[in-house]
């Protein structure tokens, strides 16, 4: 299910949804990024929205959260978000888009978007109180971003679980994918030295081998911790019987696979 509901939800991350943000005032993909996805939890204010994200370095949210609330509220940047991302993969998918077939994927979708339990799950619950979109591109996006962050919330879980960081895990999720820590998009802008900081304490942990890469230890965890995502993820769908959840793969599946397409 993550690997068919991923590329719906993160239609908002691309370029559509960035140049709505832009045109509302933000600076840069970083302030629509935060903008929108702090959205559902209102004014919070930076150290609230770090914690809830997890895998942000320090600094980073601040410089962001509060400024963007000076552009546009946070009921503007959920709106914006929304017309942004549903456009985007209305786009992508083309005649999908009017499927008979989206909007059987989009009823399935909401039902168990919807369902799951709430304690626990801030960025979730955030998102679940929101009006479910009627257009059946915008729900089946809409729901495809509330299982994410359902999902999100629940490693978020699994990682404290395990004792890992924020930027610990991704150094980890650099590893199991080849790459060294300093190579991966999302951490290689640090500082180098807070950087080898981090390996140096996943080093002392007997997570990351003298070379940089991963020690039988440092995989087993990663897989632990992928494994308790998985069954904490698995709540949502379980208001669907397994004829429904088929037909749900069973729709979602073209419309992965022409977002992979565009993608590529």
């Amino acid at each position: 299910m993550f690997e068919l509901v991923e590329p719906i939800a993160t239609v908002t991350f691309s370029e559509g949804p960035n140049e709505a943000f832009l045109a509302v005032g933000m600076r840069n993909y970083w302030d629509g990024y935060f903008a929108g996805r702090a959205a559902p939890l209102g004014l919070a204010p930076a150290e609230v929205v770090h914690a809830v994200f997890y895998n942000f370095a320090d600094g980073e949210v601040a410089r962001h959260i509060p400024w963007v609330w000076g552009k546009v509220t946070p009921q503007e940047a959920i709106a914006v978000r929304e017309r942004g991302s549903a456009a985007a993969l209305r786009q992508l998918i083309g005649d999908l888009a009017d499927s008979p077939g989206l909007a059987r994927a989009a009823d399935l979708a909401t039902r168990a978007s919807v369902s799951a339990p709430t304690e626990g799950r801030v960025l979730y619950a955030g998102l679940k109180a929101l009006k479910v979109p009627d257009e059946p591109v915008a729900r089946l996006w809409h729901a495809a971003t509330l299982l994410r962050e359902h999902r999100g919330d629940g490693h978020n879980a699994a990682l404290v679980t395990h004792g890992i960081g924020g930027t610990e895990a991704h150094v980890l999720l650099a590893l199991s994918l080849g790459m060294r820590a300093q190579e991966f998009g999302r951490i290689h802008h640090l500082p180098k030295a807070q950087l080898t900081a981090v390996v140096d304490g996943l080093r002392g942990r007997g997570l990351v081998d003298a070379a940089g890469g991963f020690t039988d230890a440092g995989r087993e965890i990663r897989g632990r911790i992928e494994a308790l995502t998985d069954e904490l993820a698995a709540p949502a769908y379980d208001v669907l019987s397994a004829d429904e959840f088929d037909e749900l793969i069973a729709e979602l599946e073209p419309i992965a696979a022409a977002l992979q397409t565009a993608d590529n």
